[in-house]
C-alpha cells in the first residue's frame, strides 16, 4: 500500500497497533478486510491533513488579468474576494488588472508586466490571439501557471480552464429561443469574435437552432466590447437592416443598450436570453425585461481557479485539470437567493 507516513502516525490515526499496521502495509496474510479498510482510511485522512499543513503559513499572490465590461469584471472581483476565506489555511492575495476594451497587444503587455513583477499564478480572461498566447507561454516558462477563466485559450500553455461548457450553453439558448413565442430572426450579440468562449457559444447556438427551428436566420453582431454605447449603435443599425428580428441571444452583454435600441425602434421582443447574473441582468430579469439568464456559480469558479494554481505549485494534491461547470437556466421565479432583491 503506497503511503508517505510513519507507521506510528498511521497506528495513532487508525487506533490499531503498530504491528497490525505494519502487517497491512506489507500485505502479509491473515489480516481481516475490515482492518485493511481501517488502515486505508487512516492513510487517506493523513493525506488530507498533510495537504492542509502544507498550506499553513503559505501566501499565494495571484493576478487576475481580464478584459470585460466593468459590470462583469466587478462580479468576478466580488466572487474572488468572497472566496478568499474559504481558501484558508493558505493566505491568497489578488492583484487586479482590468480593461474594458479588447486590445490583444495591451493584454499581452499586462501579462508581460505580471511576469516581470513575479506572481504565483494568473487567472486570465483574454482574446484568443497569438500575442496573448506568446505571453502565456512565457509565463509558463517562468514557472507562473495560467488558468483561463470564462473563455479558454485551448492552444496555449495554460494549465486549465475554469468556466462553463460554452457550446452546451449556446445550444441551451437555442432550445429556449425555439420553444418561445418568437418566430422571426434571432439577433446574436457578441463582445468580441476573438473570445474563444463566445465563439463556441455561437457555434453551439447556430448548430442547435438549425435543427430545432430550421429556416430561422441568425444575425451576428460583434466587436462592441459589450459596452452600452457601442452596442446601442450596432443594434440600431442591425434592426434597420433586419426588420424580422424578434429574438435576442446575448453572448457578450450590453443588454440594457440592446433593449433600448428595440424600444427606440418600436420593436417587440418575443424572447431574450442572456448570460450571467451580474447586477444589470439580475434587475432586468426581475423586472421581466429579459426572459432567461444562463448562469453559473462564479464563486465556485473563483474558488476552483485558485485551487488549481495551488495544485500547480503542489501545495494541494492532484494535477490541474479542466472540468467545465454546469449552466443553470434562471427565470424570474428561480433566481438564486444570493441574487434576490433585499
Amino acid at each position: 500500500m503506497p503511503h508517505r507516513h510513519k507507521v506510528r502516525e498511521i497506528a495513532q490515526q487508525s487506533g490499531l497497533s503498530e504491528a497490525t499496521v505494519d502487517r497491512v502495509l506489507h500485505e502479509r496474510p491473515g489480516v481481516r478486510a475490515a482492518t485493511v479498510a481501517e488502515v486505508e482510511r487512516a492513510v487517506e485522512e493523513l493525506d488530507r491533513q498533510a495537504s492542509q499543513l502544507r498550506l499553513v503559513g503559505r501566501t499565494f499572490l495571484l493576478d487576475l488579468v481580464m478584459q470585460a465590461p466593468e459590470r462583469f469584471s466587478a462580479a468576478v472581483r466580488s466572487a474572488l474576494e468572497a472566496e478568499l476565506p474559504a481558501l484558508r489555511p493558505a493566505a491568497v492575495r489578488i492583484r487586479f488588472h482590468l480593461a474594458e476594451e479588447a486590445d490583444p497587444a495591451a493584454m499581452a503587455g499586462m501579462l508581460r508586466k505580471v511576469r516581470a513583477k513575479g506572481s504565483h499564478g494568473v487567472l486570465l480572461k483574454a482574446p484568443d490571439h497569438p500575442a496573448v498566447e506568446a505571453e502565456v507561454a512565457a509565463l509558463h516558462e517562468a514557472g507562473i501557471p495560467v488558468v483561463t477563466l470564462v473563455t479558454d485559450l485551448p492552444g496555449s500553455e495554460r494549465r486549465a480552464y475554469v468556466g462553463i461548457d460554452n457550446r452546451a450553453a449556446g445550444a441551451t439558448a437555442a432550445y429556449l429561443v425555439a420553444r418561445s413565442a418568437a418566430s422571426g430572426d434571432v439577433l446574436v450579440t457578441l463582445s468580441r469574435s476573438d473570445f474563444r468562449g463566445e465563439e463556441q457559444r455561437v457555434e453551439g447556438f447556430v448548430e442547435a437552432l438549425r435543427t430545432l427551428a430550421p429556416g430561422r436566420d441568425v444575425v451576428d453582431l460583434t466587436d462592441t466590447d459589450g459596452l452600452d454605447a457601442t452596442t446601442l449603435r450596432a443594434v440600431q443599425e442591425a434592426l434597420v437592416a433586419h426588420p424580422d428580428v424578434d429574438a435576442v441571444y446575448s453572448v457578450g452583454g450590453g443588454n440594457r443598450a440592446t433593449l433600448d435600441a428595440f424600444a427606440r425602434a418600436g420593436r417587440t421582443l418575443g424572447v431574450f436570453v442572456a448570460h450571467d447574473l451580474d447586477d444589470d441582468n439580475t434587475e432586468l430579469l426581475r423586472t421581466r425585461r429579459i426572459s432567461y439568464v444562463l448562469h453559473h456559480d462564479l464563486r465556485a469558479d473563483a474558488r476552483r481557479a485558485c485551487r488549481l494554481v495551488m495544485q500547480a505549485h503542489r501545495a494541494l494534491p492532484g494535477v490541474p485539470s479542466t472540468v467545465p461547470a454546469q449552466v443553470q437556466v434562471v427565470t424570474p421565479y428561480n433566481q438564486p437567493s444570493a441574487f434576490a432583491p433585499t
